[in-house]
């Protein structure tokens, strides 16, 4: 019987601040205490229990929200625990240095968007939209109605496009002001795709794939038998990927129509990522790793038992490397495991490929980590704790941006720049923009 994964619901807390901490210098000297490491995982692994046990399992109706109160208090006096019991808030070794961090009030499940001014954009779970300046200062907030677990595209313009749990889809000017908002039947939590001919592509849980012009009108839609969560992606002939909760993966034409689809065994909450040579990947919660050809014809797939929504990237030597349950496993173009790096939590971010060829991710939900091709650790900074399901963005200077760290964005600077692969991070560039040309 097909099965809806859940959904994670957002936690109440106080109303947002932008201070950005310049330095961490109140963090940077707090020393490793290895006795305390044990007591810091445990609590976050018992929140995430707790959270699991909450989650929604079936399509969210108008209203569905965070109304387990007393639940949701006792998580929030968890992760307040778990805080309590880290050693610090971040402490970077070098390469990289601590640059500065945010509070944005709410957690973050959004990966950022950087735009080629340098701005960072990314949403929160009490339903704003943040624009920051490369110090970390505010710019700007939009307030959807409710949660934004998508993560923005940014168009050419600076305009960021991205859906909310309101139902509605927005597109936000660089200014901050709305300039159109396209209602949907359900949640809208898949990150939107952005076609070079200005088109517009998105799910919602309404079990309908959008596409939308630039000016918010409705260009076509393509209905699937479940909710979509899967962000597409454009191949380099303007095809249009993504997968859904029906176990089905899509390929559509730019006009709307289907081109083919292929079955798996479970839902696709996972993303994919397009090869240069137009191999399409994905993982599926049948427990294996896709490799499909651009015609839709199977190229192989990997038996890894994984259930988690963690995309695949592509690294600086074309390895892909993906989360899979507790760890990151790094696969050949060919299908075949190279490694695999064992962690204390879920693996549920994608990682970021860096120019040097290193690959950089958040392990054990405690810290973020550099490894080199041969899964050696390269340099670590310690985050305590990491509170979201977002992954790395990384500036063209080489910032790398990790939201989620309890409420805050954080900013490491002294990394390399974003490897120049087909797919080497989480929606494909700086600007989240989900096209691999």
């Amino acid at each position: 019987m097909r099965q809806a994964v859940g959904l994670r619901m957002p936690i109440a807390a106080p109303v947002p601040r932008a201070t950005p901490r310049a330095g961490m210098n109140d963090a940077v000297g707090v020393p490793f205490r290895s006795n305390s490491i044990g007591i810091r995982l445990a609590l976050i692994r018992l929140a995430g229990v707790i959270h699991g046990k909450m989650w929604v399992m079936t399509r969210p109706s108008v209203g569905d929200s965070c109304n387990c109160r007393s639940a949701l208090g006792f998580l929030r006096s968890l992760c307040a625990l778990a805080l309590l019991a880290s050693c610090g808030f971040a402490l970077a070794q070098e390469p990289v240095t601590n640059g500065w961090s945010v509070d944005l009030g709410y957690y973050s499940d959004s990966t950022p968007a950087v735009a080629d001014d340098g701005t960072i954009v990314l949403g929160t779970w009490n339903g704003n939209l943040w624009a920051l300046n490369p110090d970390g200062t505010r710019k700007w907030t939009f307030r959807a109605g409710r949660e934004i677990k998508s993560s923005p595209a940014l168009g050419t313009d600076g305009t960021a496009y991205f859906g909310s749990r309101d139902w509605n889809f927005y597109a936000v000017g660089p200014d901050g002001r709305k300039r159109w908002a396209f209602k949907t039947g359900s949640w809208v939590d898949s990150s939107a795709a952005l076609a070079t001919d200005g088109a517009i592509y998105f799910g919602s849980w309404d079990g309908t794939f959008y596409a939308l012009k630039p000016d918010g009108s409705k260009k076509w839609q393509f209905s699937t038998a479940a909710p979509i969560v899967s962000s597409p992606a454009i191949g380099s002939d303007g095809t249009v990927y993504f997968g859904s909760h029906d176990w089905q993966f899509y390929a559509l034409e730019p006009a709307g129509k289907k081109r083919w689809e292929f079955a798996t065994g479970g839902s696709i909450i996972s993303s994919p990522a397009v090869d240069k040579d137009g191999a399409l990947y994905f993982t599926s919660v049948d427990g294996y790793f896709y490799a499909l050809n651009a015609d839709g014809s199977l190229r192989w797939r990997l038996r890894t038992g994984g259930i988690t929504e963690a995309s695949p990237i592509i690294d600086a030597q074309g390895m892909l490397r993906v989360g899979v349950n507790q760890g990151w496993w790094a696969v050949s173009a060919q299908g075949k495991k190279i490694w695999e790096k064992s962690e204390d939590c879920l693996a549920v971010s994608s990682p970021v490929a860096l120019a040097d060829g290193s690959t950089c991710f958040i392990a054990a939900l405690t810290y973020l980590e550099d490894v080199g091709p041969d899964s050696q650790l390269k340099w670590r900074a310690r985050l305590a704790p990491f509170c979201g399901g977002a992954s790395p963005a990384v500036s063209a200077s080489g910032t790398i941006y990790v939201a989620g760290v309890y409420r805050s964005l954080c900013a490491f600077r002294g990394a390399a720049p974003l490897a120049n692969t087909p797919w080497p991070k989480f929606r494909c560039n700086l600007r989240n923009t989900g096209n691999v040309r």
